[in-house]
C-alpha cells in the first residue's frame, strides 16, 4: 500500500506547542483588538467613544458630589480633545504594590480604578476600570494634568506607554483633572472629531445631572456653549419632542421618580407619532440598545394603562389592546442611578450599550406603574390618551387584515405568482442575483434587452409610487406597485419580514438621472426604510447611476464616446478632452439609451457605479423623511425658502 500523503503532510507541519502561545502585556490587547473595547475604529461612533470615556470619568466625580464643572475643548485641528473637571483629581501618590503612581497605574493598566467598590463612588458609569487606559492605548499622544494636595502634576504618554515621569509643575490651590489626547491615525481610519456629535454627547450628560455645568469650546469655529438643565430629564424630553416636531397630547407630560436603593427618573408623553421612542440611561451612560431598565418602563406603562382602562371601563366592545397599541406614540426618557453597594451594575460589553441587571426591571416597573395615579388625577389628558390608544388598536387590526389579504394573494413566492411586469433571471441563487426596479415600460424594455438575463432581473413600475410617509399600512398594501415589489422580493413585509426568503442579493433602484427620477427614487427609499428596513440594514438596497449625458466626438478619430453624470461633470470633461464640437445627447430617460449603452454604463458590474443605501442614524432619517414627505408642509416651505437660490430648475 502507498504511504498516506495526508498524514505525511500533517507530520511536516510545524508542531503546535507552548512556544506558539502569545501573551499580550500591558495595553497591547487594546491595540491588537480595539473592537473589543470600543465600537470599531472605522466609524464615528468608535472614535467619539474616546471622548465619552474621559467625560464619563468627570461625570462620575459630579454624580458623587465632588465636581460641578466640566469643560471640553475641541482643538482647531479637530483631531485632539481636552477634558477638564474640578473634581478631586486622580491620585498621584505611589501605589504600594505596583511601585508606580496611581495616575500611571490607571492610565496604563486594564481594570485599574477606584470604582470596583463603593467607598469612593456611590454610583458610577465607569465600572470596568478600562476607559481611561483604552483611550491612552489608542492615542498617539496623551497628557494628564492633575491638581490636588496643593500642587499641579503632569505625565505624558504615547500609545499606552509613559513618555515621561510624573512631575510636579507648580504649587496650586484647588483640585481637578485635565486629559488631553490625540487618537492614533494608525488605529483609526479618521481622527477628525465632529463638533455636532460631541455637542449632543455633552448635552445628554448635562440633562442627566441637573446641578452640573458643562462647557463646550470649539476652537475651529471659535464658539462657546454652556449646558446646564435644572429640570433634568424633563428638559431632555421637551427637546426630543421638539426635534421630532411632536406635541404631547393635551400638552401633558408625566414625571415619576424614586430615590431609595436606587434613583429612578422617568419622563414620558404620548404623541401622534406612529412609533414608540424610548431613551434610556444608567449612571449617566446612554444605553441605545435599552436593557432591563427600559423593559421595566415599558412593562409599567402598559400595566398602568390597562389598569386604568379596566377600572373606568372605557374600551369599546370588541377592542382588545396589546402592548404595542398602548406604547404607540410614546416618548419616554428613563434614567436610573444604581449605587455600587446594593447593585453590581452589569453592562453588555465595554461600550455599555445595554443594561443586563434583571433585578432592575421590577424596580423601574413599580415606579412607572405610578402613572395610573397620574392618569386618574388628569381625566382630560387620560381621555385623549385612551382615545389615541383605541385608534392605534383599530388601525393595527385593519393593517393585520390587509397584510393577511396580501399574504394570501402573494402566498408561496413561486414563479407562478410573480408579477407580470417582472422579467426574472435564470439563476435562483440569491447570493448572485440582482433585481433592477425601473420606472415605466420604456425603461423596462431597454433594461430587459441590455441586462445579463442569467443573474439580472427587471421589474418595471408604472409612474410614481405612493408616498408611504403620508399613507397608512392598508393603503400601502392595496397599492398594485408595492404589491408587485413585495411579490418579486418574496421576503414578506413589515413585522412579517423574513430576510432568508429574499430572492435577490442586490435590489437596485434604477431611475432616470433627472429630478423626476430622483423623486421616484426617494419615494421608493421611503417605502424600503419604513416597511422593509431589514433590507437596508442588511446592505441589500442600492441606487443605480445612469448617465445624464452621452458625448460623441465628431469625425473618425481615436476619441471614444464618454458619459457624464451631471452638468458640472459634462462641462469639466468637455474642456479637458477638447470636445467643444462633439455631439451631446441628453438622456431624458433610460428608454432613450440603446441596450448596449445601458449595459456599458449602468448594468455591467465591471463598469457601473452603485451607491449602497445606509441608515446609520435611524432617528435622523425618520425625522428628515417626515420633514420632506410628511403631511405638514411648513417644513418643506421653509426649506424651499432658504435653499431655492442654490437649485437649478429642471425644465
Amino acid at each position: 500500500m502507498g504511504k498516506d500523503k495526508s498524514a505525511a503532510n500533517l507530520n511536516t507541519k510545524k508542531r503546535y506547542s507552548a512556544e506558539d502561545i502569545e501573551v499580550l502585556e500591558g495595553l497591547e490587547p487594546v491595540r491588537e483588538r480595539p473592537g473589543m473595547y470600543i465600537a470599531g475604529t472605522d466609524t464615528p461612533q468608535g472614535l467619539h467613544q474616546l471622548v465619552s470615556e474621559i467625560v464619563d470619568n468627570s461625570v462620575d466625580e459630579a454624580m458623587n458630589g465632588h465636581a460641578d464643572q466640566i469643560t471640553v475643548t475641541l482643538h482647531k485641528d479637530s483631531s485632539s480633545v481636552t477634558v477638564t473637571d474640578n473634581g478631586r483629581g486622580i491620585p498621584v501618590d505611589q501605589h504600594k504594590k505596583f511601585k508606580k503612581s496611581a495616575l500611571e497605574l490607571i492610565l496604563t493598566t486594564l481594570h485599574a480604578g477606584g470604582k470596583f467598590g463603593d467607598q469612593n463612588y456611590k454610583t458610577a458609569g465607569g465600572l470596568h476600570g478600562v476607559g481611561s487606559s483604552v483611550v491612552n492605548a489608542l492615542s498617539v499622544e496623551l497628557i494628564a494634568r492633575v491638581r490636588r494636595e496643593g500642587g499641579e502634576y503632569e505625565q505624558t504618554f504615547s500609545r499606552g506607554k509613559p513618555t515621561s515621569k510624573l512631575k510636579k509643575l507648580r504649587d496650586f490651590r484647588g483640585s481637578g483633572t485635565t486629559i488631553f489626547f490625540r487618537p492614533d491615525p494608525d488605529i483609526f481610519s479618521s481622527i477628525k472629531f465632529s463638533s455636532d456629535i460631541i455637542r449632543q454627547l455633552l448635552k445628554g450628560k448635562a440633562y442627566l445631572n441637573p446641578g452640573l455645568m458643562i462647557t463646550f469650546l470649539d476652537e475651529k469655529s471659535d464658539t462657546k456653549e454652556e449646558f446646564k438643565f435644572p429640570d433634568g430629564i424633563r428638559s431632555h424630553l421637551a427637546e426630543l419632542l421638539a426635534e421630532d416636531q411632536q406635541e404631547p397630547l393635551q400638552a401633558e407630560t408625566f414625571y415619576l421618580e424614586r430615590d431609595d436603593k436606587a434613583q429612578v427618573q422617568i419622563a414620558l408623553a404620548w404623541t401622534e407619532a406612529t412609533a414608540e421612542r424610548f431613551f434610556s440611561y444608567v449612571n449617566g451612560i446612554h444605553t441605545p440598545d435599552g436593557g432591563t431598565h427600559e423593559q421595566g418602563a415599558k412593562n409599567g406603562i402598559v400595566k398602568a394603562v390597562k389598569n386604568y382602562c379596566q377600572t373606568h371601563e372605557v374600551l369599546p366592545k370588541g377592542v382588545k389592546l396589546i402592548a404595542e397599541d398602548i406604547r404607540e406614540g410614546v416618548f419616554c426618557v428613563v434614567s436610573v442611578k444604581l449605587p455600587g453597594g446594593a447593585f453590581k451594575t452589569q453592562f453588555q460589553g465595554q461600550t455599555k450599550s445595554k443594561l443586563n441587571n434583571p433585578e432592575v426591571t421590577p424596580l423601574v416597573e413599580n415606579v412607572t406603574r405610578g402613572l395610573e395615579k397620574l392618569l386618574n388625577e388628569k381625566p382630560s389628558a387620560a381621555q385623549a390618551i385612551v382615545e389615541r390608544i383605541i385608534l392605534a388598536a383599530k388601525a393595527r387590526e385593519a393593517s393585520r387584515s390587509a397584510v393577511q389579504a396580501v399574504t394570501r394573494k402573494l402566498a408561496g413566492g413561486s414563479r407562478l405568482t410573480l408579477p407580470g411586469k417582472l422579467s426574472d433571471c435564470s439563476s435562483g441563487r440569491a447570493d448572485e442575483t440582482e433585481l433592477f426596479i425601473v420606472e415605466g415600460d420604456s425603461a423596462g424594455g431597454s433594461a430587459k434587452q441590455g441586462r445579463d438575463r442569467n443573474f439580472q432581473a427587471v421589474l418595471a413600475l408604472r409612474g410614481k409610487v405612493l408616498n408611504t410617509i403620508s399613507a397608512n399600512t392598508k393603503q400601502i398594501l392595496e397599492n398594485k406597485e408595492f404589491q408587485n415589489i413585495i411579490s418579486a422580493l418574496g421576503c414578506g413585509f413589515g413585522e412579517h419580514l423574513k430576510l432568508d426568503k429574499l430572492r435577490y442579493g442586490k435590489v437596485i433602484i434604477l431611475t432616470d438621472a433627472d429630478a423626476d427620477g430622483m423623486h421616484i427614487s426617494t419615494l421608493l427609499l421611503a417605502f424600503f426604510f419604513t416597511h422593509l428596513r431589514g433590507l437596508i440594514d442588511r446592505g441589500a438596497i442600492y441606487l443605480g447611476k445612469p448617465p445624464l449625458y452621452g458625448v460623441f466626438p465628431k469625425g473618425s478619430g481615436e476619441k471614444k464616446p464618454f458619459f457624464a453624470f451631471s452638468d458640472k461633470e459634462l462641462e469639466s470633461q468637455i474642456g479637458k478632452k477638447g470636445l467643444s464640437t462633439a455631439h451631446i445627447t441628453r438622456y431624458k430617460g433610460l428608454g432613450e439609451m440603446n441596450p448596449d449603452t445601458l449595459w456599458d454604463t449602468t448594468l455591467n458590474p465591471k463598469t457601473r457605479t452603485l451607491l449602497k443605501v445606509k441608515a446609520d442614524d435611524q432617528i435622523k432619517v425618520t425625522k428628515k423623511l417626515q420633514d420632506l414627505m410628511g403631511n405638514d408642509s411648513k417644513y418643506r416651505f421653509e426649506l424651499i425658502q432658504s435653499r431655492a437660490h442654490e437649485i437649478e430648475i429642471d425644465v
